[in-house]
């Protein structure tokens, strides 16, 4: 089938030929979309070896403080055995020793200032899922506290593990509020995620050397945190 000149012609006549206006506009629309995925691909295209690991999961929403991922291994001072606890209000902060010079860092919730205290003492006890009695003072401080939550409730303050410090009234232990470690609202105990309380509680022994400081030590990170999966405690939380 042959198409007559006159058609070609008038079809030709009936093209519109872009504004100049309108081809404007779409020369800065694709160079918006250029630059936007030049944003969004070029630090993804980039070396991960250039970045270091606690940035590199800061880029990935992983790494927060206080949060479940805060957790890594530092440099610690020689002058502490392997198997003691160095709790460090000032940088709240728990440091486990696992090697000479060597200690693995959690975040921590820390004594309010009217119930600050120091000293050494002894792990005495060890407790999955424990209850939780107030003291009189803290019913007194606040009526509303129940006068006994079982342990494994979902609001019980001690959460999921507890280390019994000595003969006091002191605990390492979990929370049911997680949002306030890294925070001064305690009453004397120190409160850890409830993931990092259970992998605590696995590697310390009874007997156990604590020592509650307010001196700082913000010792220096050695490697990255790829090594902790917060879920594989987390789950097992709450079981006996």
């Amino acid at each position: 089938m042959s198409v007559k000149p006159q058609t070609l012609q008038a079809a030709a006549r009936g093209r519109r030929r872009p504004s100049a206006n309108s081809t404007l506009a779409n020369r800065r629309l694709w160079l918006g979309l250029s630059c936007a995925a030049t944003l969004l691909i070029a630090p993804l295209m980039a070396p991960l070896t250039t970045t270091p690991a606690h940035a590199q999961s800061t880029w990935w929403g992983g790494t927060k403080p206080n949060s479940l991922q805060d957790r890594y291994t530092v440099r610690f001072p020689q002058r502490y055995t392997p198997g003691q606890i160095i709790v460090s209000f000032a940088d709240r902060r728990l440091y486990h020793v696992f090697a000479r010079g060597r200690a693995v860092s959690y975040p921590i919730a820390v004594p309010r200032q009217q119930s600050r205290w120091d000293g050494v003492l002894r792990v005495s006890w060890k407790r999955v899922n424990p209850p939780w009695t107030p003291t009189a003072s803290m019913r007194r401080e606040n009526p509303k506290l129940p006068k006994f939550v079982p342990g494994g409730h979902p609001r019980n303050p001690m959460g999921a593990r507890a280390l019994y410090l000595g003969s006091t009234l002191y605990r390492i232990h979990g929370t049911d509020a997680p949002w306030t470690i890294g925070k001064n609202v305690s009453k004397g105990c120190v409160r850890m995620h409830n993931a990092h309380v259970i992998e605590l509680y696995k590697r310390i022994k009874v007997g156990t050397k604590v020592t509650a400081t307010w001196k700082r030590y913000q010792r220096r990170r050695v490697g990255n945190n790829a090594t902790f999966n917060p879920l594989s405690n987390l789950f097992h939380g709450f079981d006996g």
